[in-house]
């Protein structure tokens, strides 16, 4: 037996953490497979070679115990290792089912933390805000199934859409919008096809943002599509002048000449988007191209001065010279960028408080990042959405055509890749991208998992959540682990093991007050429920010897209306109500 076998993995790295220096190890998660934290952060800080101990041979087999493969590349492997990631080799599909309260939340923001490359703190405090940067960033998203959850609000469908602009023109349509999934397709294959790692390092210091429009959508993508393949942004306001000239320097000199010139349409835009088109915006500023309201459809720096498109004959003529820095397939969802919504004017400078600049930068290339080769697959960001109460919804009529392209070895990137045409929005090749998790999370006493669709069952793997008594301590003399363990079984006893009581509610108890509170606003109410209000059955759970005395309960004989005993036998009758003050000697005897 050599020294790995004998200590196992966690006290084999930890010995041997600060070893001889050699090559690094890039440390790869395997798939489905979840070590206990201690064991990952163990693995995860073996960053030396032990070939003069124990030999390669011995460290690649403590990681793979670990549920990690290990790829001796130095250079990138102490890149990755720097930035603390641990890369997931193939897209996940996991749902978490248990009874209420076995820590399906918590383990569900761990496994986000981790599926996203990072290491999930132990610390719940320190997870928590980890995830919460995660989810700001746009890289973990969550939604809640219910009854009436559709296909609609998950993937994509039609939404009325009203407004206008400043002529004061307004409108009603059906437009595609969509849903948090696409949205975070869009997302994950955005970091996927990008030809670099991400632009950390560029400086958004000195520089405007603009929100500017190009072309009505729908109406009017030819324009959009004119100005991405010849690098430019176009202005549809301003007509067939050319704002160029020197004499029109000022802002009341454009709005003089035009109302001038053009007595007939006195719209303000003429010179009030004119003006900070040709004069405020400056060579490097950002301008960011919505689709939309609440969309992103590209983002570009401005490179150059206004200039007049003779040829375009005044549509759309007025323009600036950019170099596009952002054109996603899908447009991406605005609230991961910028706070609130875009209005539907043209043009207008965005204030920089309203931008979350990480998230932004994240997406854009760095310096000389355009024209670079493709990072490596395993280095791209990492995205997750999590799905609560997954088994609420209709999932055939809300996933559709997902079920099939959910599947991990048919989401693009991956051999067997497969992709649709949307229904409302006609878009083609959508597909899942390979760098997108999906977790999902099951209350089964809310519905069992034998009632779960068939094609669901078949694309995710499922991880049982059960109660761990073991984690709670003695409280005011309550030992909560007996407590609990007893009431569980009597409830699968009873009833079924997939209606028992979680650790959790119990979890964060202090004092006597405390576990009576829990007892009394949370695990009676559940009991009752789980048993249709047959109180002789949540007195059973709760310790009755069958003589009425219970801890938790009290009972009272119900007597007969008058008349009623002479023509029936009836049996006997109870009320029951919940006790003032608890005792916990029926489990103490237990």
């Amino acid at each position: 037996m050599d020294e790995f076998d004998r200590l196992g993995a966690a006290a084999f790295f930890e010995k041997y953490e600060r070893g001889p220096q050699g090559i690094r190890y890039f440390v790869v998660r395997g798939e489905h497979r979840y070590p206990s934290k201690a064991i990952a952060n163990a693995a995860f800080e073996a960053r030396y070679n032990i070939r003069n101990h124990y030999g390669g041979s011995a460290a690649r087999r403590a990681l793979e115990a670990c549920g990690y493969a290990v790829i001796e590349n130095g250079t990138n492997a102490t890149a990755y290792e720097g930035k603390g990631r641990l890369q997931s080799a193939r897209p996940t599909n996991l749902i978490l089912y248990g009874p209420p309260g076995t820590g399906k939340t918590y383990a569900t923001a761990q496994r986000a933390v981790e599926l996203c490359g990072e290491i999930a703190p132990d610390d719940r405090d320190e997870l928590l805000d980890r995830y919460r940067a995660l989810q700001h960033d746009g890289r973990i998203a969550f939604v809640t199934f219910h009854q009436n959850y559709s296909y609609e609000d998950f993937v994509e469908g039609l939404r009325p859409e009203t407004g206008g602009d400043e002529t004061g023109s307004t409108g009603f349509r059906l437009e595609p919008r969509p849903g948090i999934f696409r949205e975070i397709c869009a997302l994950a294959e955005q970091a996927r096809t990008r030809t670099s790692g991400g632009s950390a390092e560029i400086d958004f210091s000195g520089r405007r943002f603009w929100k500017m429009g190009q072309g009505a959508i729908g109406s009017e993508d030819d324009v959009y599509y004119e100005a991405l393949a010849n690098n430019y942004i176009a202005l549809g306001w301003g007509g067939s002048v050319d704002w160029g000239d020197p004499r029109f320097n000022s802002f009341d000199a454009i709005k003089a000449h035009w109302l001038e010139t053009n007595p007939d349409d006195p719209t303000p835009s003429h010179w009030t988007q004119v003006w900070p088109f040709r004069s405020e915006m400056k060579p490097g500023d950002i301008v960011l191209v919505p689709y939309g309201n609440s969309a992103l459809r590209a983002v570009a720096e401005v490179t150059g001065d206004y200039y007049y498109e003779q040829d375009a004959e005044g549509f759309y003529a007025q323009r600036r010279p950019v170099r596009w820095l952002l054109t996603p397939p899908d447009p991406l969802p605005l609230d991961t960028i910028i706070e609130g919504k875009f209005t539907m004017r043209t043009l207008y400078s965005v204030a920089k408080n309203r931008i979350n600049m990480a998230a932004l930068a994240r997406l854009l290339p760095g310096k000389g990042e355009l024209d670079s080769p493709a990072i490596a697959a395993d280095a791209r960001e990492q995205f997750v959405l999590i799905i609560d109460e997954i088994n609420r919804a209709n999932i055939s009529k809300v996933f559709g055509e997902l079920i099939t392209l959910l599947e991990p070895d048919k989401r693009l990137g991956m051999p067997n890749e497969l992709t649709v045409t949307l229904p409302y929005s006609k878009k083609r090749d959508f597909g899942v991208p390979a760098n997108l998790h999906i977790v999902g999370t099951m209350n089964t006493a809310d519905r069992s998992i034998a009632l779960l669709d068939t094609a669901l069952r078949r694309r995710f793997e499922f991880e049982e959540l059960m109660p761990q008594p073991d984690l709670l301590p003695s409280v005011d003399g309550i030992d909560l682990r007996k407590l609990l363990k007893t009431i569980n079984e009597r409830v699968e006893y009873l009833f079924d093991r997939e209606h028992q009581i979680g650790h959790a509610y119990f979890i964060g108890c202090a004092s006597r007050e405390d576990v009576d509170a829990v007892m009394r606003g949370k695990v009676i109410p559940l009991l009752a429920e789980y048993f249709y209000e047959d109180w002789s059955k949540v007195a059973l759970v709760l310790g009755d010897d069958g003589t009425g005395n219970n801890g938790f309960l009290a009972r009272r004989e119900l007597a007969a209306p008058p008349g009623l005993e002479a023509e029936y036998e009836t049996a006997a009758r109870y009320r029951w109500s919940v006790r003032d003050k608890f005792e916990y000697g029926a489990f103490a005897a237990a």
